[in-house]
């Protein structure tokens, strides 16, 4: 099991962390702090400086994960992870990542006032000044590990732009106020399955027993982010294109992974393939196709580790009417939202090769043609 404590830069959550490791039998601290600065010294500063936010690197997300799954594979017990994550296809796409693992996951979201947050920040960048003087204006990639190993805070490396040390003190006080607003705009989704505890008035040794208590008693409860397992091998996958009158076709926005999708899926072992495409737009979209969807475009997606690859089948299903649309209900665990999207608009929501997919399922559409895609290119 993993307990991670989210919530503003600031609100605590190393140092009740370190508390909750105590109160915790086998437990044991998991601060994905200290990825960062392994990323620092692995990636190449090309790729660093693409980004202002180190949460932004897929790397980090993956490794995240895979490091939480082999941690508990070898320690076992409980994961204490002290983390802020404030974009919610972020805490989904990990979250996600660890459901699939079959490790459960049970958030707490600290929430002071923000009057107290801000005096915290406040206080905690005067007792810095100090060291920052000491250690010279930039610091170091190792006087950062450092000082986030000895719970100076989540506003350091991994939080924040990846170029900062934790000796930039005044910096990283800038940034910690800044960041104030986007906390503010994630609350609506924090709140929804997170246990929250109001530390304002509380230590962190207090703090921790009110968690404690909260796991024990299943107050807390597990973060039901859905995912299925990762494949093994290569797999068959089946998707269906709706359209409505205006011929914008229907994505959905997963929770278990980055970016949006087409309805579809897996196909089961001894499963037809368009009858699975209908299946899963059935399970997912809460409506019955009356007609097998014709097929569009039959794509080969390369393995790519850590993925496997295999056959993508997009299908059409036809346009949706505003009744059926009306209609439409989705699992809260598995998709955030759907919408009609142009062309050009699903450009920018969907990954490259599902982009590329689409587009050549666009243009099949429009020809009354079946095509044959080897990664996204035509090919025959």
């Amino acid at each position: 099991m993993i307990v991670w404590i989210n919530g503003a830069f600031g609100a605590g959550k190393t140092a009740t962390a370190g508390e909750l490791v105590d109160l915790i039998p086998n437990s044991t601290l998991y601060d994905p702090e200290l990825i960062v600065a392994e990323l620092r010294l692995l990636l190449p500063p090309k790729a660093l400086d693409e980004v202002a936010d180190v949460q932004d690197l897929p790397i980090w997300r993956r490794l995240v994960v895979d490091t939480a799954a082999a941690m508990l594979a070898q320690l076992g017990g409980v994961l204490v992870v002290p983390m802020t994550l404030l974009r919610q296809e972020y805490r989904d796409e990990i979250f996600g990542g660890l459901a699939a693992r079959r490790i459960p996951v049970r958030q707490v979201l600290l929430r002071p006032d923000e009057t107290i947050l801000r005096a915290r920040m406040a206080a905690r960048e005067e007792r810095e000044r100090p060291l920052s003087r000491a250690n010279g204006a930039h610091g170091s990639p190792g006087a950062a590990v450092a000082s986030s190993a000895n719970g100076a805070g989540a506003a350091g490396v991994a939080g924040g732009a990846v170029g900062r040390t934790m000796a930039d003190t005044e910096g990283r006080g800038r940034w910690a106020y800044d960041h104030i607003e986007p906390y503010r705009a994630a609350l609506e989704w924090l709140v929804a399955d997170a246990f929250v505890v109001d530390n304002g008035p509380l230590d962190p040794r207090r703090t921790a027993h009110r968690i404690a208590e909260a796991l024990r008693t299943g107050e807390a409860p597990v973060c039901e982010i859905v995912q299925t397992p990762e494949p093994t091998t290569e797999t068959l996958a089946a998707g269906v294109l709706l359209f409505d009158d205006r011929d914008r076709v229907l994505l959905v926005d997963p929770t278990y992974k980055p970016g949006w999708e087409f309805p579809g899926g897996v196909v089961e072992p001894g499963e037809a393939p368009a009858r699975a495409g209908m299946r899963e737009v059935t399970e997912e979209l809460g409506i019955t196709l009356d007609r097998v969807p014709g097929l569009l475009v039959v794509d080969w997606e390369p393995p790519r580790p850590p993925g496997y690859g295999g056959l993508r089948l997009l299908f059409d299903g036809g346009r949706l009417d505003s009744a059926d649309a009306a209609r439409i209900r989705l699992p809260g665990q598995e998709l955030r939202c759907w919408r009609f999207v142009a062309e050009r608009e699903a450009a920018q929501l969907l990954p490259p090769n599902r982009y590329e997919r689409l587009r050549w399922a666009l243009r099949a559409r429009e020809r009354g043609v079946v095509l044959n895609l080897e990664a996204g290119v035509p090919v025959g």
